[in-house]
């Protein structure tokens, strides 16, 4: 009887589009599937490659870079034998090793930050609740050269404003994120940069939640108290089945990557409560060209 050899999967071109980070969740996917259609454990083939079980984890959800020998050797043990498909999913990898848009700005960025970079843009879908300020992806020039300005040299500030605007373009790709930010009503009186800066942000904002992948809402003073008081934070969601939601939650020296299920269920909660309590779209956009218009 002759086996038919494994073939593997392809991967939507438009995955390599999100970055680097993106395609090594999708060859760290692929990577699980071969290994469990062969009735493969982790500990096997953590022990096939020099390596254990956790090095297997990592490499199937992405969160390392790929050596050749590593892949090739996978293979084999996953029986996928046509030198072209070993081939492709070698390059597929190599692809995946490479430095994410951000590696010119190494300098300005902790390694926590980085992480954060590399998922934002893999993300299919971002929700974040912010209490104090605009969330990055939604600032402008003006007003993120204001929140960062204190405490940074001239010329490092305008390399973080560069690195912010940026990050903003996952917001116009046709495969991007979507975008679900909820902002406490105080975000909208809080003068930064001054009352000129902060009405251009917040007509930014109405402009910007036009966009058919961005929503925005605003919680409002008399809501009173709700379930997100005192704090601030975003959830991440792939379109990988196989990866967990991610909260991000940062500090000022170092961040958070929360994805233990007790704690997605909380954020997923709370996140859900606000959403609710907050104004609904259209509504929150008049309360943005209302408070725009006061300035």
């Amino acid at each position: 009887m002759v086996t038919e050899p494994v073939r593997i999967r392809g991967i939507d071109s438009r995955v390599a589009e999100r970055g680097p980070t993106a395609l090594r969740i999708a060859v760290g996917g692929q990577l699980r599937k071969l290994r469990e259609a062969k009735g493969v454990t982790p500990v096997e083939a953590g022990e096939h490659i020099r390596g254990s079980h956790a090095k297997i984890s990592r490499l199937e959800l992405g969160r390392t870079g790929y050596k050749d020998r590593d892949i090739l050797d996978l293979l084999t043990l996953y029986g996928v034998t046509e030198p072209d498909q070993r081939e492709m999913f070698v390059d597929l990898a190599r692809r995946a090793n490479q430095p994410g848009w951000w590696h010119q700005y190494n300098d300005l960025l902790p390694p926590w930050f980085e992480t954060y970079l590399g998922l934002e843009g893999a993300a299919q879908t971002i929700r974040t609740f912010e209490g104090q300020l605009v969330p990055g992806l939604l600032q402008t020039e003006d007003y993120t050269h204001a929140v960062i300005e204190v405490g940074h040299q001239n010329a490092e500030a305008s390399r973080r404003v560069e690195l912010r605007t940026k990050r903003q373009e996952i917001l116009d790709l046709t495969n991007g994120p979507r975008l679900w930010a909820v902002l406490d009503e105080a975000v909208l009186h809080r003068p930064i940069g001054g009352k000129r800066v902060l009405r251009e942000q917040l007509e930014h904002l109405v402009e910007v939640s036009k966009k058919p992948r961005v929503t925005i809402q605003v919680l409002p003073y008399d809501t009173g108290g709700h379930a997100a008081a005192g704090s601030s934070f975003t959830m991440l969601r792939f379109a990988e089945m196989e990866l967990p939601d991610i909260v991000y939650l940062e500090q000022l020296t170092s961040a958070l990557y929360l994805d233990r299920k007790e704690d997605l269920q909380l954020y997923r909660e709370v996140m859900d409560k606000v959403a609710v309590q907050a104004c609904q779209p259209e509504q929150s956009r008049e309360l943005l060209i209302a408070a725009a218009k006061e300035l």
